[in-house]
């Protein structure tokens, strides 16, 4: 195990964690260029709105990914978990923008989606969770929070839990994709409830 992780942490200790959020701002520039050229279809809204969802639900599974990583096969990317999760963060919440401003449009529209549709209620409940983790991603809040920062970034499990139930009731019946992500969320939650190993005492 160490001979595997150790090449990674020795190449992982050189590389920042910044580069993250210029190659993160990549593909949604990429999704609006494609939009405006008419490359997304017939309904490029639709598309747009889809992927950047998707694509913030990976990046959430990616964060979530970090401590078993580092638990149980000793890769150490602690360091690349805040820019996931703010990159998450800006994913979803340009997710959330296009429904509002691009498909939607209409203010009593919306507030009649969030209270009549599961699915909608669901998701922003969820993005609701998000906003103090993404507040709070930084030094400062650590510093300040103490103890409490550790509490309020385990809103992060029931976000997970929230996304992935969103995307299934999205696509309505059931259908393999969203299915496993959200057996990847379970088992990455699971993973944290395992018990450490320790030494046998002599």
């Amino acid at each position: 195990m160490t001979a595997f992780a150790d090449p990674i942490n020795r190449a992982t200790r050189k590389l920042p964690a910044w580069p993250l959020y210029i190659i993160g701002a990549v593909p949604p520039a990429w999704l609006f260029w494609q939009g405006v050229t008419g490359n997304l279809g017939v309904d490029p809204v639709k598309v747009m709105e889809h992927q950047m969802g998707l694509w913030g639900l990976w990046l959430l599974i990616a964060s979530l990914c970090v401590s078993p990583l580092r638990r149980f096969a000793g890769i150490n990317l602690i360091r690349y978990r805040r820019a996931l999760g703010l990159l998450c963060f800006f994913y979803i919440v340009g997710h959330l923008l296009i429904w509002l401003l691009l498909d939607v449009q209409l203010l009593s529209q919306i507030w009649a989606d969030i209270v009549k549709r599961p699915y909608i209620t669901i998701g922003m409940i969820g993005f609701a969770l998000m906003i103090p983790l993404a507040v709070t991603s930084n030094n400062w809040s650590i510093r300040k929070l103490g103890r409490k920062w550790r509490q309020i970034h385990k809103l992060v499990y029931a976000t997970a839990i929230l996304g992935a139930v969103h995307f299934i009731l999205l696509r309505k019946g059931l259908q393999i994709e969203p299915i496993l992500y959200l057996g990847a969320i379970l088992a990455l939650l699971a993973a944290r409830l395992v018990p450490n190993r320790r030494k046998p005492t002599r």
